[in-house]
């Protein structure tokens, strides 16, 4: 797959997404793993051939379990240079205070971090995953992080929303096309509760025991989050298997067991960015 193609060779979005890419020659990938930052990955390596491609990819304790897998693996596939660098986000305060405004400073943590390690010379562009849903979707500081610092966004440019960055991602049989979003751990703790590693580690560590629970019951959720609310902790699965997951005792000690020892748990429907419904409308709207 690491051929460089040109944009003619692809119809509709694929075309557009490629020739997005003619502004430079080189292509510096903020890649996490996931969905939308490897479908930009995708189009770099064929647009401006896969050996002028860089991926980078931002280890810290806010990174899921999995994702680093799944980067090194896609980026394998794509025969494009990949590297891992250390963010440490957590160690500033804005970042680990949690307020409605802390994405701001996790992105503009890795785009400093990523902007120190690699020369970003003139024909070489950093870009993100960033899509048109994103932009569309309200309060999304780290987005403002980003743009203050140039970095590129050719799937929001062009327009792309998650459906048809999953439609692209089939066509071209990326092996994350339907792979569940994946955002960083601190998206599950509630704003205003400091961000810390032992925090951050209890979550991951909950939703993996979780996920364990229901496919042992044989429970099958897709979307599935462990959300630190402070006093209790709320479970969210898919709909369709809330029933199933309440009526599971070992889903509440499962969390339990995880570091959450004594806290009330709920289970609810998934919900992304169901922490958002806190923040004044004129943040969650704009």
């Amino acid at each position: 797959m690491a051929v460089h193609q040109s944009a003619q060779a692809w119809p509709g979005d694929a075309a557009l997404l490629l020739r997005w890419f003619s502004r430079t020659s080189e292509v510096t990938v903020a890649f996490s793993g996931g969905v939308d930052s490897a479908l930009v990955l995708a189009a770099a390596a064929r647009a401006v051939g896969a050996s002028r491609v860089h991926a980078i990819t931002a280890v810290s304790d806010a990174l899921p379990s999995g994702m680093l897998t799944v980067a090194r693996s896609v980026a394998t596939m794509l025969g494009v240079r990949h590297s891992e660098i250390r963010t440490r986000e957590i160690d500033n305060p804005g970042y680990a205070a949690n307020g409605p405004d802390r994405c701001y400073f996790c992105k503009a943590t890795l785009i400093d971090t990523i902007a120190a390690h690699v020369p970003l010379r003139a024909g070489n562009l950093l870009v993100t995953g960033t899509n048109a849903d994103d932009v569309a979707a309200g309060w999304r500081p780290g987005i403002r992080a980003a743009a203050e610092r140039g970095a590129g966004t050719p799937l929001a440019d062009t327009g792309m929303g998650k459906e048809a960055v999953r439609a692209l991602s089939r066509r071209w049989q990326l092996p994350t096309a339907d792979q569940p979003a994946s955002p960083c751990l601190s998206s599950r703790v509630a704003y205003g509760i400091p961000i810390t590693p032992t925090r951050l580690a209890r979550v991951d560590d909950a939703e993996q025991a979780v996920r364990r629970v229901l496919a042992a019951a044989g429970v099958t959720t897709r979307d599935l989050r462990v959300r630190d609310l402070g006093a209790e902790v709320r479970v969210e699965v898919d709909a369709g298997t809330v029933d199933a997951a309440r009526n599971l005792p070992s889903v509440t000690h499962a969390v339990a067991a995880a570091g959450f020892a004594g806290a009330p748990v709920q289970v609810a429907a998934f919900a992304s960015g169901s922490l958002n419904s806190v923040l004044a409308p004129e943040l969650r709207f704009r």
